[in-house]
């Protein structure tokens, strides 16, 4: 082990739930010590890396004035000022983006994985 906490067998059976949701629970105290829920992405001998919530997919492809909220110009995209509106809170939230998250564990700091048994 080489002074590691854990050895290569807790690392290889992490790996096999890449892609999978899973729970891990950490050593810490406060809302971390309940548990982080998500899809694993990497794991390696230090660090789990889990998707703890995904982002939303883009609404329409670039240059395309697809959305419905019109402005004088036709067009909210660019209209005649050339820049994006996309930043601005117009209509109670539109613009603000889900960009998701993502979690690493140190491997040292989980004290349960939990998973699917199937």
């Amino acid at each position: 082990m080489n002074g590691e906490i854990f050895d290569d067998n807790f690392v290889e059976h992490l790996n096999r739930y890449i892609g999978e949701t899973v729970t891990i629970f950490t050593t810490s105290g406060g809302q971390s010590g309940q548990g982080f829920t998500g899809v694993v992405l990497s794991v390696n001998k230090c660090f789990v890396r889990l998707i703890t919530r995904i982002g939303s997919a883009p609404g329409c492809a670039l240059g395309n004035a697809c959305n419905s909220y019109g402005n004088s110009y036709g067009n909210r995209c660019c209209g005649n000022s050339g820049y994006s509106n996309y930043g601005s809170n117009y209509g109670g939230g539109y613009g603000q983006r889900n960009l998701g998250s993502v979690t690493d564990i140190p491997i040292n700091r989980i004290a349960s994985f939990v998973h699917n048994a199937v």
